[in-house]
């Protein structure tokens, strides 16, 4: 019998989000209903309700989530009623060249849930990532379930479902960071913050954290920067290189995904370094680098999509990770808040004020 639960919906360009009841069709073969715990606000979200993703209004937002699968659809194996499970927007297919070349992590058939959630009049949902998580439940690929360790918390733990994932998965799973490297991470929101705490995790040396706002910084130092630098105050590229002994870091990471920072970040790495975009960049944007450097500088430049990561191997992982107290995933929930406190989070979100808002339902 279809769930009828609140949820939040963008029903135009620009217009305040709202709180509406939402129509949760029984899940079909391969699908599974979630009952939401908790869900981060992510800039991803904010897009959506912008119209820099698509305009297939209305949307069911939310999608960085953790919860309580509740029912499951005909074949289902992965998961069970009344696991504990974080939700992601990349189940893989297991059948696509890079699957079957066992990369699966790089998917290129990722699919979500077949049914649509709907409005009370029947207006069909497009759900925020194939997810839709603002809400009390939710419909969604049975592959986009992980299950993890029940212990921890929902709060925490539902960040690894995108941003802090994306950090992370940039810094290990891209970037490659090894002991004794040098990283420098460009742009310290949630999703830079985590590649610092990634890049701790992995043993670098000496990890340089990069922003415009000292509280960005502060956190950053927190979480394991070794140096910070105030790009609003002195040159960034200068700063770093300074930093490494006038070399250059041999990973930079791009969490920002601007022309500007990039040019930081492809000129602020050493020769053969890598150079990391994680960092969403908006269709208009375009750079241009002269040629002789890129083939003189040598090294790799990178996309990170999702932090390159698989859940099935790295959620529980990672999970593990925080409840042995070595990863600390409570430091990027800023506050908690209520279903109808979205539209004040993105405000908050905007102007640098949180890492995140978690809403708790």
């Amino acid at each position: 019998m279809a769930l009828e639960v609140r949820g939040v919906i963008a029903p135009g360009k620009d217009e305040p989000v709202r709180v509406e009841t939402i129509v949760v069709p029984d899940p079909g073969p391969g699908e599974a209903v979630v009952r939401v715990r908790t869900c981060g606000v992510c800039h991803t979200d904010l897009h959506y309700k912008q119209g820099g993703i698509s305009d297939d209004y209305p949307f069911l937002l939310g999608h960085e989530a953790a919860g309580v699968v509740e029912l499951v659809g005909e074949g289902v194996t992965e998961v069970a009623p009344g696991d504990f499970v974080i939700l992601n927007w990349r189940a893989v297919c297991g059948r696509c060249r890079a699957c079957l070349r066992g990369r699966p992590q790089y998917c290129f058939s990722t699919h979500n849930a077949r049914q649509r959630m709907t409005l009370k009049d029947g207006t069909e949902l497009s759900p925020a990532l194939g997810i839709g998580a603002f809400a009390d439940a939710t419909l969604v690929a049975a592959g986009q379930c992980t299950k993890v360790d029940p212990e921890a918390s929902p709060a925490a733990a539902g960040l690894l479902g995108c941003g802090v994932m994306a950090g992370i998965g940039s810094a290990i799973n891209t970037g490659g960071v090894g002991r004794g490297d040098s990283v420098a991470v460009i742009g310290c929101g949630g999703v830079g913050g985590a590649a610092v705490l990634g890049s701790r995790l992995a043993g670098a040396a000496r990890i340089i954290a990069v922003d415009i706002d000292e509280r960005k910084l502060a956190t950053a130092r927190q979480l394991g920067a070794t140096h910070t630098v105030n790009s609003a105050q002195t040159d960034a590229v200068d700063a770093i290189r300074e930093l490494t002994g006038g070399f250059g870091a041999d990973v930079v990471i791009d969490a920002v995904g601007r022309p500007e920072t990039y040019r930081q970040a492809f000129y602020a790495r050493d020769l053969a370094g890598t150079v990391v975009l994680v960092g969403v960049p908006t269709p208009e944007m375009r750079i241009e680098l002269p040629l002789l450097d890129v083939f003189g500088r040598g090294g790799a430049l990178k996309s990170s999509w999702y932090g390159d990561c698989l859940p099935s191997r790295d959620f529980p992982m990672l999970i593990d990770l925080y409840r042995q107290g070595r990863l600390d995933l409570d430091a990027f929930v800023s506050e908690t808040i209520a279903l109808d406190g979205i539209e004040a989070a993105f405000d908050r979100m905007h102007a640098g004020d949180v890492l995140r808002s978690v809403v708790v339902l």
